[in-house]
């Protein structure tokens, strides 16, 4: 008994050293320690506080991470920290810029401590927890908590539905959230200030008197050429605009590609859905702009800084409907469950539980696109050079999910190999973020020869195609003071000038000579590429072909930001009608289930116009909601 006593006690010992070689024996220098880190909108400074033996407190000081975007990882590392004793926390899916930033300034601010560092970081080895299981059951059941999915759950509760929320993210938001944000409708009442040039008019004239594709093409340039007649005639201040022009426009610029009947019902909800979302409570200026590859104004700007005020809006809703709604986070939507024909539910799992979700009336998938999934994009690439190791736009959770769940029961896919990259990636992430202009009339490109190189306010893929020409594929926007009129002034991605500029992401000088000199151009071609710019202004054309104009650029500071391609949006996906109801590969309703948002195709063709995505996850995530709910 006394050896087997002896046995226990050196095992417990043991077990109590090794325990003990990732806590027990740190020693600290007691005290409060600040340390610095560059994050992803700029410098995270924390403070740690820690007796001889423990790490008491971790907290952030200041920071300039996005809201809802890099904010998770202010609010959820801090206490990982103190929980774990180490600075080998699981970073927060979406915000791996933010996560990193946290951690490095706790890790400097620990260093000044004296503590074994290396003890500090080493990852703890964690046991694992066997699942429950969980049966739920709702009248619908929405995959995804983007634009689309939060649309859907808003319309489907007005439409008198329970519904649930599954998103596999730690947050809300998807890519709407870190989007550009802007909504493209005809509006002529914030039209009526936007002035209309000889350009404008030779566009219009182009569109409508070209041989039409097809009958909806017919139409919708008749109707066009009688409401402009209309306009003109009735001498209307502003620019003329109208949902069959949005619809001419979409349909063109993606090549004929898209169904007719859904870009119909695309633009002509645009407004509906625009007045929609405003009687939800979500705040746009009254500022009608130009976004990238827009091809006409008709950008609505939101109130919020990037997404997020889409966002905002209808998790608020939500969140005020929650005997309604429910919202479930870190749980991921893994098959569709079929009944006789029929999609009834979806299977799922979270860390520690293992779902089945029952839908009653119906299924939404609203799991966006794949443009953050490497493999899959190149697979289906037949475009572009190879995109294996560009970089996206995208939130890490657009991988494409809902489509390999939607074939899985049959559905069709329209549409893949059309993959859409944009000229505005950052050099170092291939994000949008640090991305200068303020619209397409406001800012000329020039490559690195200091050499305007294409028409500016082309069709995205136009200009992508001619960026890949350039050297290293990289070019600079060029802008002035009355883009940023004080230095801190912001972009569309809530980023001032001045910060963007302390950080090396752009520059600005007092004249254009100066500019190129910091951007290492040839100054007689920067400002050659400026006066070509101007002169285009007073003609209303160039030898680009530009048709876009608005302002010179000749009021100093001058600005400029670097910019590549990067991969942006995929529009190619699941085949829905005009209900939004998923088709299988013979054309047929598949009953009970239904798609909206990136994760669909056919809505915008080869080519998505600029601003044309907020509008259309917004538009048929309203419409899959209310469907979904009536259980035909």
């Amino acid at each position: 008994m006394n050896r087997i006593l002896s046995r226990i006690f050196v095992f417990a010992v043991a077990a109590g050293i090794i325990v003990c070689a990732t806590s027990c024996n740190r020693k600290f220098n007691p005290g409060t320690y600040q340390g610095s880190a560059p994050g992803f909108g700029g410098e995270i400074t924390v403070e740690v506080a820690v007796d001889a033996g423990k790490i008491r407190s971790v907290k952030v000081l200041s920071h300039s991470e996005t809201q809802g975007i890099g904010t998770p990882a202010v609010e959820k590392i801090p206490p990982a920290i103190v929980k774990e004793q180490s600075l080998a926390v699981d970073i927060v899916s979406g915000a791996t810029f933010s996560s990193n930033g946290v951690i490095n300034a706790a890790k400097a601010a620990l260093e000044k401590s004296g503590t074994d560092m290396v003890a500090l970081t080493r990852k703890k080895g964690t046991a694992a927890q066997a699942k429950v299981s969980k049966t739920e059951t709702y009248d619908v059941v929405i995959i995804g908590a983007g634009g689309a999915g939060l649309a859907a759950a808003v319309s489907a509760q007005q439409a008198g539905a329970k519904v649930a929320v599954l998103e596999k993210m730690p947050r809300a938001g998807g890519n709407t959230i870190i989007s550009g944000a802007a909504y493209n409708a005809a509006d002529p009442a914030r039209q009526a200030v936007v002035p209309m040039n000889t350009a404008n008019e030779a566009t219009i004239q182009q569109l409508t008197s070209k041989p039409p594709k097809d009958e909806y093409e017919r139409k919708w340039q008749e109707a066009v050429k009688k409401q402009y007649a209309d306009f003109t005639a009735a001498n209307k201040s502003g620019l003329f605009d109208s949902p069959e022009w949005h619809m001419l426009q979409t349909y063109n610029g993606g090549d004929y590609v898209a169904k007719p009947e859904m870009v119909e019902i695309f633009a002509s909800n645009a407004p509906k859905t625009l007045d929609w979302l405003i009687d939800t409570g979500m705040g746009f200026t009254d500022e009608i702009f130009t976004v990238l590859g827009a091809l006409w104004p008709r950008s609505h700007r939101p109130v919020e800084p990037l997404g997020q005020g889409y966002i905002k809006t209808t998790l608020a809703y939500a969140q005020s409907h929650a005997d309604k709604i429910t919202i479930l986070y870190d749980t991921k939507a893994t098959e569709l469950i079929v009944t006789n024909g029929r999609v009834t539910g979806v299977k799922a799992e979270s860390l520690d539980t293992n779902y089945t979700f029952n839908a009653g009336k119906g299924v939404i998938i609203a799991t966006g696109g794949f443009a953050a999934n490497k493999e899959l994009r190149q697979k289906f690439n037949t475009q572009w050079p190879d995109l294996t190791n560009a970089g996206t736009t995208n939130h890490p959770g657009a991988t494409g999910d809902g489509l390999v769940m939607a074939q899985a029961v049959g559905a069709n896919l329209v549409g893949m190999d059309y993959v859409q990259l944009l000229p505005m990636g950052d050099p170092v992430t291939g994000s949008l973020s640090g991305n200068i202009e303020k619209g397409v009339e406001d800012r000329f490109f020039v490559n690195k020869q200091g050499n305007r190189f294409v028409d500016e306010g082309a069709r995205r893929d136009v200009m992508t195609n001619a960026l890949f020409e350039q050297q290293d594929s990289w070019m600079w926007v060029i802008c002035d003071k009355q883009s940023y009129p004080t230095p801190q002034t912001k972009n569309n991605f809530n980023e001032s000038i001045e910060d963007l500029i302390k950080q090396g992401r752009a520059f600005g000088a007092d004249t254009i000579e100066e500019l190129a000199a910091k951007i290492n151009v040839p100054a007689a071609n920067l400002k050659a590429a400026m006066e070509e710019f101007n002169a285009g202004v007073d003609a209303g054309k160039d030898k680009w072909g530009r048709t876009l104009w608005r302002i010179k650029i000749n009021q100093p500071p001058y600005y400029a930001g670097a910019r590549i391609p990067t991969v942006h949006h995929t529009m190619g996906g699941i085949e829905i009608n005009a209900q939004t109801q998923v088709l299988n590969t013979a054309g047929q309703v598949i009953p009970g289930l239904y798609a909206a948002g990136e994760t669909t195709g056919g809505i915008h063709g080869s080519n998505r116009l600029g601003g044309n995505a907020l509008a259309d996850v917004h538009i048929f995530g309203r419409i899959a909601g209310t469907r979904a709910a009536s259980g035909n």
